[in-house]
């Protein structure tokens, strides 16, 4: 599957309910995976990871700004890092099967939905720049929102590509971009103030001549002076490089680097060439790596997936796990039917467990299906939640509609599980007995997908304005958990009875 991996700056980095609006909208698209999110108060600044298809990166991406747009007033913000947009910059990086000439087409599209549909003029920079003087981000947001809000529509110089040629009262301008993988880094001084952080940034910067593709401003954060910089290309200049520049200029000064951070995530090779050059290794450290063999050895699928689960983000959650845990006991229940065709001692019941074999196939495909539809369904309830409250009749009927299709999703869910049950059941009764215990495993598996499946119906129900759409949900989810139940203790009371527990 082609990826792309976008990394939004966004000019806020205090308000929780804003950094969760912006997750919603980033999360309510199918196929969207958020990596993770980084915010620092100082900055007020947040840096969004995400990876998707292009399509849904493109619309995520629109997404994310548009609510930005609404949040964010730039008017009163204020912070340690330069910024001109409440969605200051949007880069696209190509991941999997994606070149960078389809990032810059990326670009361009997102680009011309910004500036025709939310009235924000949009500068493409780095691959996508139109022309030299763009290729740089400072470049092209130098003056920040106050400058350009008097520069934009005066200097012909500072015409966007995209927009109006007046930026947004409140939301400013958004570079939208495509880039290779960037690797923001951050150097603390021990000793030394502001003043020294700003000469070494310039010292180490390529634009001052120093190090080749890193860009680079020191500020103070937190009371502590930093070096600030984007390496470009981490080939050209490591990240260690960086580092032992950034400390050898501070001991020339009678400091040095204390300590210092990754902002968002990296290529795992910037961080291995780290350590394999300060160790002096041979071999790759990723050959030596423990975690990296467990990885290898688990599986990578199951693994990630887990990881995702686990992670902060609300999806998947436990409605994508219980529609998981009910495929899961489909497969076992397709697993005894294949076990018992076929063989002549079950041969009295060879055409009806070929015909279970089918339907838990297809009840398993379907599973797996509403855990993918579960998760995109509660992004479209985080996006609608997020509506401004000011447009109380459109948020009410986005809540109501979101709501009801949440609800329907492990509905269905719950119905599919009822009927693994069933098949759990008659598996116990009558398929093979040497896989008895795998059929009572099955019965547990879909009953706690059921009992699960109707927790998210009643959740999901409570909250919506309309109580009289939630009363035949209710009675539909309570009927399917009551026959998934029954056939569930069936299955595990012939299984007990088989395997004398």
């Amino acid at each position: 599957m082609p990826l792309v991996e976008c990394v939004p700056n966004f000019s806020e980095g205090r308000s929780r309910e804003t950094l969760d609006a912006l997750a919603a909208a980033l999360t309510s698209v199918p196929g969207v995976r958020l990596l993770d999110v980084q915010a620092d108060a100082d900055h007020n600044r947040s840096v969004f990871t995400f990876v998707a298809p292009p399509d849904a990166a493109l619309e995520a991406a629109f997404r994310a700004v548009r609510t930005a747009s609404e949040r964010i007033d730039l008017r009163v913000h204020k912070g340690e890092h330069p910024r001109m947009g409440a969605a200051d910059v949007v880069p696209f990086v190509p991941l999997e099967g994606v070149t960078m000439d389809d990032c810059v087409a990326l670009a361009r599209r997102l680009g011309e939905r910004l500036g025709t549909e939310l009235g924000i003029p949009v500068f493409l920079y780095a691959r996508a720049a139109t022309r030299p003087a763009r290729e740089r981000l400072p470049d092209v947001r130098k003056g920040e929102f106050e400058g350009l809000r008097e520069e934009i529509g005066a200097n012909p110089e500072k015409d966007p590509d995209f927009g109006p040629t007046r930026i947004h009262p409140t939301a400013g301008a958004t570079a939208v971009g495509a880039r290779p993988f960037l690797v923001a880094y951050n150097v603390y001084l021990a000793g030394g103030d502001e003043a020294l952080a700003k000469a070494i940034a310039k010292q180490v910067r390529a634009a001052s001549g120093g190090l080749p593709a890193v860009q680079a401003m020191g500020i103070t954060v937190g009371g502590e002076p930093q070096v600030s910089m984007n390496l470009l290309d981490t080939d050209a200049t490591p990240v260690h490089v960086a580092f032992d520049a950034v400390a050898a200029a501070a001991r020339e000064a009678g400091a040095d680097a204390g300590w210092s951070e990754i902002v968002g995530l990296v290529p795992e090779r910037a961080v291995h060439g780290a350590a394999q050059a300060h160790l002096k290794l041979r071999e790759p450290v990723k050959e030596h790596v423990l975690e990296e063999q467990v990885r290898r050895s688990a599986g990578p699928s199951l693994g990630e997936w887990m990881d995702a689960v686990a992670s902060a983000t609300p999806t998947p959650g436990g409605g994508t796990v219980s529609a998981v845990a009910g495929a899961m006991a489909a497969a076992l229940a397709e697993m005894v039917a294949r076990l018992t065709v076929g063989r002549k001692k079950y041969a009295a019941v060879d055409g009806e467990f070929r015909t279970r074999q089918g339907r838990a196939e297809t009840l398993r495909a379907r599973l797996v299906r509403l855990g993918d539809e579960d998760a995109a369904a509660f992004n479209a309830v985080s996006t609608a939640y997020a509506i401004p409250k000011d447009r109380g009749a459109e948020r009410a009927a986005a809540i109501q509609a979101a709501l009801l299709g949440a609800s329907r999703v492990p509905l269905e869910t719950l119905r599919a599980a009822r009927d693994v049950a069933a098949l759990a059941a008659r598996a116990a009764e009558a398929g093979n007995r040497n896989a008895a215990s795998d059929a009572g495993v099955a019965a547990l598996l879909a009953g706690a997908a059921a009992r699960g499946a109707a927790y998210n119906v009643r959740i999901n129900v409570a909250g919506m304005p309309d109580p009289a759409a939630a009363a035949p949900l209710l009675e539909e989810a309570t009927r399917l958990l009551a026959e998934a139940v029954r056939d569930a203790e069936r299955a595990t009371a012939v299984v007990e009875r088989e395997i004398g527990a």
